[in-house]
């Protein structure tokens, strides 16, 4: 409870600070986009590795050295936890672009801060507009952003670590159209801090492994119209490898 409390505090602090942070950051984007891409994902990086301090998260990376460096990519991960994009946002090499659900537009000041990142809100009920984002996405990616989605859609309510949805291929087309890397990240023990103890937040070990990245230039016509299910079947395996 203690943790959770202090949790909501935080980024009620934090949220209220940033009113100031904010317009600072468009003011630098007026001389210097990547500066203000920088100044954005260092200060919600900050904010999301407090948090996970705050809720006990013993996070642990595996296959960190095998990121791309000084490059784009697409980043694909499985998706059980709020706190996915807390722990794994806050980790990323480089200025993130994350896809999300459009709910998230709701929350003014969170928001604010994606749309300062880059990001863009998916609406499962709208193709035409998805289509919009997607192409979005693969001109960002053109440009040099990196971009992390989670093609299950949703998160998986399921007990089971190793039961994850199916990855929309459709996503993908960032990654095919774009030319850039894709990188399977799995994310394991996230659900076992909140959602298992409703409502209540749970210290607990996260662990976080980067799969070898994907060149989609390398794979055949059937590989790359199976691009999805080839990254959920290697996240797949390394989920195996820690509930060994």
């Amino acid at each position: 409870m203690i943790r959770g409390i202090l949790a909501i505090l935080f980024v009620l602090i934090f949220l209220t600070v940033s009113l100031i942070l904010i317009p600072i950051a468009y003011l630098i984007g007026l001389f210097d986009r990547h500066a203000r891409d920088v100044y954005a994902q260092s200060l919600v990086a900050w904010g999301f590795r407090v948090i996970g301090v705050i809720v006990g998260a013993k996070v642990t990376e595996k296959g960190r050295e095998k990121l791309p460096r000084g490059e784009a990519a697409l980043y694909v991960a499985n998706h059980r936890s709020i706190f996915d994009i807390v722990l794994l946002d806050a980790r990323m090499p480089a200025p993130t672009a994350i896809v999300a659900k459009k709910e998230i537009k709701k929350y003014l000041v969170l928001s604010w801060w994606m749309i300062l990142k880059n990001c863009k809100f998916l609406d499962r009920d709208d193709i035409k507009q998805n289509l919009k984002i997607i192409l979005e996405c693969i001109d960002d990616a053109k440009k040099g952003q990196t971009i992390l989605i989670y093609p299950e859609g949703t998160r998986s309510k399921a007990e089971s670590e190793l039961d994850m949805g199916p990855f929309k291929e459709g996503s993908m087309k960032i990654a095919l159209k774009s030319g850039v890397k894709v990188v399977p990240v799995a994310i394991h023990g996230t659900r076992e801090l909140f959602e298992k103890h409703l409502p209540f937040i749970r210290p607990g070990k996260v662990t976080i492994t980067y799969g070898d990245p994907i060149d989609p230039g390398t794979l055949d016509k059937e590989q790359q119209k199976h691009l999805g299910e080839i990254c959920r079947e290697r996240i797949l395996e390394m989920l195996k490898e820690e509930n060994k």
